[in-house]
């Protein structure tokens, strides 16, 4: 089993989006990159923690490739909108790549770069591709908050 990390908006939509992909074995919400210990929803909506929403995601390499993943994270959401995704707003919400591998950077900075030079977008991509952080898993009622609904996705 590897573990792969992404941020990209609403931590809700993101976990059903790679809980789709065959080859995910688990995946499970929460806050990283930030400074506060154990923040709780609260504390990271409050914009002063420096966490971004994100999702740790299990799996299983022999099924499913990392670049894969990356495929998924980035078209999963708009990487050109700064602490922003759709209606919701703030650091929390912001674009980014978690590596925890020099590999896994690797592959981050190189997707990335295949992605401003397609065209495919007209403002720059401002995705931060960062070390991973120590993780801090959210609150259980955020887990497979959709899933648990019966809804695919956020909108």
């Amino acid at each position: 089993m590897e573990k792969a990390t992404f941020a990209a908006g609403c931590f809700w939509g993101v976990e059903a989006m790679f809980r789709a992909v065959p080859g995910v074995v688990s995946t499970r919400v929460g806050y990283t990159g930030g400074t506060l210990e154990n923040p709780s929803y609260q504390d990271v909506c409050t914009d002063r923690t420096g966490h971004a929403e994100a999702v740790e995601v299990a799996y299983d390499p022999a099924r499913v490739s990392y670049d894969v993943l990356l495929d998924v994270f980035w078209k999963g959401h708009d990487p050109t909108t700064l602490n922003r995704q759709g209606p919701d707003s703030g650091t929390q919400y912001r674009s980014a790549i978690f590596y925890h591998t020099s590999e896994q950077e690797a592959a981050a900075r190189a997707s990335r770069e295949r992605l401003e030079k397609s065209g495919a977008y007209r403002w720059p991509i401002v995705t931060e591709i960062v070390p991973a952080k120590l993780f801090w898993e959210a609150e259980d009622y955020h887990q497979q908050y959709l899933e648990k609904r019966g809804m695919a996705h956020c909108r």
